[in-house]
């Protein structure tokens, strides 16, 4: 296996180890076990456990692939448009990717001292993007006064649960919602609560 194929290898188990055992209880024993190969091979690749968390995060970034989602969306003015583009990106990268929830879950349940860039690195463009596009809408005139980041917030919140109900929390809660019904239903509040009256 080429040394490139090899990162990728540890970087790939890792991320499922972190996602189902959390940070503080995966050895890089275990993971050079998981990869069929040695501890000092993982530490030719990475110098640490945390470089390899580090590298974790990175490649997360880069599953999420939001940056072509914002781009598509930050010249928009139709707040549905925006809110259920947002909502069906998320709910999409979540049931593909359900090693994210989970790998969420534990940082923050577990009090991991990298929940904060966890945090960041998966929930935090969402919130910074929405932010800015509702502050951008209300100078336009387009919505109504409202706090913007605990707007975006709360509605990326409410996103993320979703997600959670449709991967991770599948079958707990009674009846299962599908993610689409959950926009179909959600977003219409959203943007009536923002929506200037025009009358």
């Amino acid at each position: 296996m080429k040394a490139s194929e090899r990162k990728a290898q540890v970087v790939e188990e890792a991320t499922r180890l972190f996602s189902q055992h959390g940070y503080d209880k995966v050895t890089v024993k275990q993971l050079a076990g998981a990869c069929g190969i040695s501890e000092p091979a993982v530490y030719r690749h990475f110098e640490s456990k945390s470089a390899i968390y580090e590298a974790v995060l990175d490649s997360l970034q880069h599953r999420l692939n939001s940056e072509q989602l914002f781009e598509r969306l930050e010249s928009g003015r139709d707040l549905t448009t925006l809110f259920r583009g947002l909502a069906e990106h998320v709910l999409a990268v979540f049931q593909q990717n359900e090693d994210l929830c989970r790998l969420l879950l534990f940082c923050t349940l577990t009090g991991h001292t990298e929940a904060r860039k966890v945090f960041k690195v998966i929930r935090g463009p969402y919130v910074q993007f929405l932010k800015k596009q509702l502050d951008f809408l209300y100078e336009e005139g387009l919505i109504v006064d409202k706090d913007n980041e605990l707007t975006a917030r709360c509605f990326v919140g409410m996103v993320f649960d979703c997600a959670l109900g449709c991967t991770v929390w599948k079958g707990f809660q009674g009846r299962h919602i599908k993610p689409a019904d959950a926009v179909a239903n959600n977003v219409p509040i959203y943007v009536r609560g923002l929506t200037v009256d025009k009358e």
